[in-house]
């Protein structure tokens, strides 16, 4: 019985995560590449590509194509039919979570229409393209 309960449980834990279905109002934009899911404490950075700094931008016109591309985030999250997915971070073993591991944020994934918003023409003029090596964290690629 014992067997058959660790085998149960290791077959449930090692089926990939699927991206479920996410309501709009369950999601705030913090920037180009980084959002909030249902009201958690952990903002969540999104993988796959990089958007320009808004806050920590190096010029005023990289803080300009970072607004943009945040309004951009913004308008595709208003307009709905979107699945999300928490991502493994490839930060190092123990770190998720911590300022050492994408400044404390969660990974995950968004699409919009079944296209990763990354790939949004205004993200793919303006932002850094990253190898989507599900559960690599931008700043470790």
């Amino acid at each position: 019985m014992r067997y058959a309960v660790a085998i149960l449980l290791l077959a449930i834990v090692s089926v990939p995560a699927i991206a479920e279905p996410i309501d709009p109002q369950d999601i705030r934009v913090i920037d180009g590449d980084t959002i909030r899911v249902y009201h958690e404490p952990s903002d969540v950075r999104l993988v796959g590509f990089n958007a320009p700094e808004t806050r920590r931008a190096v010029c005023e016109a990289e803080a300009e194509l970072g607004a943009k591309a945040t309004r951009r985030l913004r308008d595709l999250v208003r307009a709905g039919h979107l699945d999300f997915e928490y991502v493994r971070c490839s930060c190092p073993e123990g770190t998720q979570g911590t300022p050492i591991c994408n400044y404390g944020r969660d990974c995950g994934t968004l699409r919009s229409n079944g296209r990763d918003v990354g790939a949004n023409s205004f993200v793919a003029q303006h932002a850094v393209r990253r190898r989507l090596d599900l559960g690599a964290s931008p700043e470790h690629q």
